[in-house]
């Protein structure tokens, strides 16, 4: 009888193989984007079965405001061979930093029924100096920071950080200490992005 595959949506090990996808798939290609004057945010599509990684991507807003790391990623997959490109139920949304409303819709009319982010909106302002996100859920929609519905019709959302915090206590220490180093890494390209963003393309810099 064949065994059944569990989902990795329920399996303890989550977090470890989405900090790995981050450590190992996303983080190579932002350091490369930053270095061409985009920003810090990436994502990736993973087998919700498998944990294989489908597609990996970061922003590329030099070459199209459009271009978040999220819709960029989505672009790239949507360019797969048909053959190649799974139903998106049946992998996982993997963003580094909490969507922006844009990237929510694309999430949303790409039929993903979650994502997993790493830094929150709050990160991205305070200590990325990106506040767009949260202005515009302000501006646009009169939301405050985490008004948005996480669960809902659609999709549920979850922090990464509160899957290190679910995690057994004899493992949490380890995640909790490559969180902290994949967060020094994007503070240190966080940098480098801001030291040369001044007279870029990029409308919302």
């Amino acid at each position: 009888m064949e065994e059944e595959r569990v989902s990795l949506m329920e399996r303890p090990d989550l977090a470890d193989l989405l900090m790995t996808v981050m450590e190992r798939d996303i983080l190579p290609l932002t350091r490369a984007g930053v270095e061409a004057g985009n920003k810090v945010f990436g994502a990736a599509l993973i087998d919700k079965t498998t944990g294989r990684l489908v597609i990996a991507g970061t922003n590329n807003e030099t070459a199209n405001p459009l271009w978040h790391g999220e819709v960029h990623t989505l672009k790239l997959f949507y360019e797969l061979p048909e053959e190649d490109r799974p139903d998106t139920r049946d992998l996982i949304f993997l963003s580094t930093h909490e969507p922006c409303s844009m990237c929510l819709s694309a999430i949303t009319w790409t039929g993903f029924d979650n994502f997993f982010y790493f830094f929150s909106h709050e990160d991205s302002r305070d200590a990325f100096a990106i506040p767009h996100d949260l202005r515009i859920l302000k501006e646009v929609f009169t939301l405050g920071p985490g008004e948005y519905a996480r669960e809902n019709a659609f999709w549920q959302s979850r922090a990464i950080s509160r899957l290190i915090a679910q995690a057994p206590e004899d493992e949490r220490a380890t995640l909790q200490e490559r969180a902290r180093a994949i967060a020094a890494e994007y503070d240190r390209l966080s940098a480098l992005y801001q030291s040369g963003k001044t007279g870029n393309a990029i409308p919302l810099n």
